[in-house]
């Protein structure tokens, strides 16, 4: 990149960290503001008033060597106006970090807001791709601290240059040649600074795969959910030493730039420190030949001293704004990624009671070699119950993420009440709809909450929570809970009590009655985790409740499939056989293989 480019990306970087900070808290940044341009000029002032004590100390003494009464009043009145200033400069000092201390907490919230805001606009398929989510992982883990970063950097390289400034007002007295050799100095640093911060960042986006490895390996090792496989099936030895080697490879590349950034910084600050050397004895010498007074020589050595400080801080600012910036440009990427427009606004569809059609629909996972679904056509009318059947892998709850709107048909086209799905307004879809996924959520939160976020609309209303268990079968055992629906399930907070696995099941199947103007109901694998009386009774529920709706039913029980009115078998992503049962049954395919297979299991 050139140094065009480079300096454009920069601006364009600052503007944006800028505007950031600035809508996060006015007050904030510009007490900031003031607390640098305070703490930028005080220490000239400070080595100037410093002068003037030791000038008037040498002429008191001078006085007092000759006899006479020296005047006390002018030393002490430097001295009480430097203790001023230093007082001063601690205040400004203690503002800037008090001001930044609070900013760092609130812009860290904003910008996390701003990606899990942004997160929510993605489809599902970005979610499940693995170049997404490394860059989703990346700016979680850093960018939040980069804004502030670049402008807290910013505001101290603004510092560092108005004390420079300050300190050449004075030093130009002396001669503006020792200013030049210790800018000199220490340019050789900040070359190789603003070098290793460009190194740095591209190891960081480049290993971001590992990284998410081994923060996966630490959840295997820590996570309650997984703590019975770990320790039953003896992987801890497994896992830890993939955590070790990991670690290991991650170290090693650190340690190789970390060793090579700070030998070059320091062989390289050893020509600032000669530099300053230079300009010291310099001053010494004028000294010893009477060109520059006693109290100059100490405020000469402080500002070169002090400069050669800001210099070096100003060039290692300037190479920390450009790695801020770099990883700054992670964030903006990331909320520049560009999401499909939202195209639907229906709230009724242009022939109400129709119901849904798939009508040639097709689709294939990006990437994948072959469609998971093709040619798939059917018609769910209200008040039909619809089954799909299939082997593992046939596509069934791929057809159920695309009939829920969380995918998108490459070809054919789905509607419901004769409109396209994609012409839906996306709210007024989801409210017709009730699902259980096969890969239900256990929420880590009360018993009523995990049923409340079937319809966020009712998430408080404990009346239809009880509806809802009751519906779900779930009201007997959650009344026996030590504090009924307020019980917080599961063991990450305090006071957390675990369900089983039937128990849990039941939860998940009532949260999908919440929504009572669903009029679509999809159930994948509901049943899965219970006994043959609860699955008896949860399809009796079920039953009475879908009168009059649409309902579509995944299950592997051919007791549970065998009552629906029309049944689908899918092989490979496409239909190959439908009807009914008796109709199946009759026709000796695949559906009456299975069926008979499952049978002999209970004979």
């Amino acid at each position: 990149m050139s140094l065009f480019n480079r300096l454009t990306a920069f601006s364009t970087q600052s503007g944006r960290a800028v505007g950031l900070v600035w809508a996060t808290s006015r007050p904030l940044f510009c007490g900031l503001i003031v607390a640098t341009l305070v703490a930028g000029l005080l220490p000239a002032l400070a080595a100037w008033i410093g002068q003037r004590i030791v000038d008037a100390v040498v002429q008191a003494m001078q006085i007092h060597g000759n006899g006479s009464q020296a005047p006390v009043w002018p030393v002490l009145r430097y001295v009480l106006a430097e203790a001023g200033v230093l007082a001063l400069l601690a205040a400004a000092q203690r503002a800037l970090s008090m001001q930044q201390a609070l900013l760092r907490v609130q812009l860290g919230q904003k910008v996390n807001l701003m990606i899990l805001e942004k997160a929510q606009t993605f489809s599902l398929l970005q979610f499940e791709d693995s170049a997404f989510y490394d860059k989703l992982v990346r700016v979680r883990r850093d960018a939040s601290t980069r804004p502030l970063g670049l402008v807290t950097k910013g505001l101290g390289l603004t510092q560092n240059l108005i004390s420079l400034v300050s300190f050449a007002v004075l030093l130009v007295h002396f001669s503006p040649w020792a200013l030049l050799i210790l800018v000199l100095g220490a340019l050789p640093v900040f070359f190789a600074e603003t070098h290793f911060s460009g190194n740095a960042f591209r190891l960081f986006q480049r290993r971001a795969p590992e990284t998410r490895h081994q923060n996966y390996l630490e959840s295997l090792l820590s996570h309650e959910a997984h703590t019975k496989e770990v320790k039953l099936f003896g992987m801890a030895p497994l896992l830890l030493q993939r955590y070790r080697d990991n670690f290991m490879r991650l170290y090693a590349e650190d340690r190789r730039l970390t060793v090579r950034r700070d030998a070059w910084g320091f062989a390289l600050g050893l020509l600032g420190t000669a530099a300053f050397y230079v300009a010291y004895a310099w001053v010494v010498l004028d000294t010893v030949r009477g060109q520059t007074t006693l109290g100059q020589m100490t405020m000469y050595l402080v500002l070169f001293k002090q400069g050669q400080v800001a210099i070096t801080a100003s060039l290692s600012a300037i190479a920390g704004l450009y790695e801020d910036g770099l990883y700054l440009s992670d964030l903006y990427e990331y909320l520049g990624v560009p999401v499909a427009p939202i195209r639907g606004t229906l709230k009724a569809g242009a022939r109400p009671g129709d119901g849904l059609r798939c009508e040639r629909v097709g689709f294939r996972y990006p990437g994948a070699a072959h469609p998971t679904l093709s040619d798939i056509s059917l018609h769910l009318t209200p008040g039909m119950s619809l089954a799909l059947v299939g082997e593992n892998g046939s596509g069934k709850t791929t057809l159920i993420k695309l009939l829920t709107r969380l995918y998108t048909p490459d070809e054919g086209r789905i509607l419901l009440d004769g409109s396209d799905l994609q012409d839906w307004d996306e709210q007024a879809l989801h409210q017709r709809i009730g699902v259980i996924f096969q890969d239900y959520i256990r929420y880590q939160m009360t018993v009523g909450e995990n049923l409340g976020v079937g319809d966020v609309d009712a998430f408080d209303d404990q009346e239809r929570w009880r509806d809802a268990a009751t519906q779900g079968i779930a009201a007997d055992f959650i009344e026996r809970l030590s504090n009924g629906y307020h019980t917080q399930l599961g063991r990450w907070f305090v006071g957390g009590q675990e369900l089983s696995g039937g128990q849990w099941q039941k939860v998940a199947l009532s949260r999908a009655y919440m929504r009572r103007e669903a009029d679509l109901l999809i159930l994948d694998e509901p049943t899965a985790a219970l006994d043959a009386g609860a699955e008896a009774a949860v399809f009796e529920h079920f039953r009475e409740y879908a009168e009059g709706r649409m309902t579509l039913l995944i299950s592997h029980r051919f007791s549970s499939v065998r009552n629906a009115d029309h049944i689908i078998v899918l092989d490979q992503g496409r239909i190959l056989e439908q009807g009914t049962h008796v109709q199946l049954m009759a026709g000796g395919g695949r559906y009456a293989s299975l069926f008979n297979i499952q049978a002999r299991g209970y004979r």
